[in-house]
């Protein structure tokens, strides 16, 4: 567990759930905020799981491979 790219796999996860949060909290709400900002929090998210997953496969294979 002191592994600094499991931490960095989680810190992503976080901020998956941030920009989600973000994202459907100014969906439910609407207004300005939501017009402006609804297709930028979706695309940061969509980004943010990207990173997320490879870091996560990348946490999984190297400590497959012993390193």
């Amino acid at each position: 567990m002191s592994d600094p790219l499991y931490y960095l796999g989680l810190a992503a996860v976080a901020a998956v759930v941030v920009a989600l949060v973000v994202g459907i909290g100014g969906f439910g709400k609407g207004g300005e905020f939501n017009r402006k900002n609804a297709n930028k929090m979706m695309r940061l998210r969509i980004l943010f799981q990207f990173i997320a997953v490879v870091l996560l496969l990348s946490y999984v294979y190297l400590r497959n491979q012993g390193g």
